[in-house]
């Protein structure tokens, strides 16, 4: 069992920059991959960014340029960075763990940009 806790969503204007952060625990070995996806109102929830145990990253096109997902394996973290941000980046944004092929999701936090 992988326990996964998100961190640092809030408020933002548009351009400005957050950062998130997702700590997992518990069977934490053979955790082959992390990432970070999002839902917004009424939409479908989507892949934002993903890290896998080697460091390879893939990105939304709507997001390249702009954030940066990254990973501290010795504090068990995900970090995205999220620069020149704008009001449709709005969203719950999840964090998830995939290990041996299952998932794991954290609650969310919120992310709102104003414009």
């Amino acid at each position: 069992q992988v326990h996964v806790v998100e961190s640092g969503g809030g408020l933002v204007q548009a351009g400005g920059s957050l950062r998130l952060s997702c700590a997992a625990s518990g069977s934490i070995f053979a955790i082959n991959s992390m990432g970070w996806y999002r839902q917004a109102p009424g939409k479908q929830r989507e892949m934002v960014a993903s890290i896998d145990s080697g460091g390879s990253q893939i990105y939304a096109d709507s997001v390249k340029g702009r954030f940066t997902i990254s990973r501290d394996n010795a504090k068990n973290t995900v970090y995205l960075q999220m620069n020149s941000l704008k009001p449709e980046d709005t969203a719950v944004y999840y964090c998830n763990a995939n290990r041996l092929g299952l998932g794991y999701w954290g609650q969310g936090t919120q992310v709102t940009v104003s414009s």
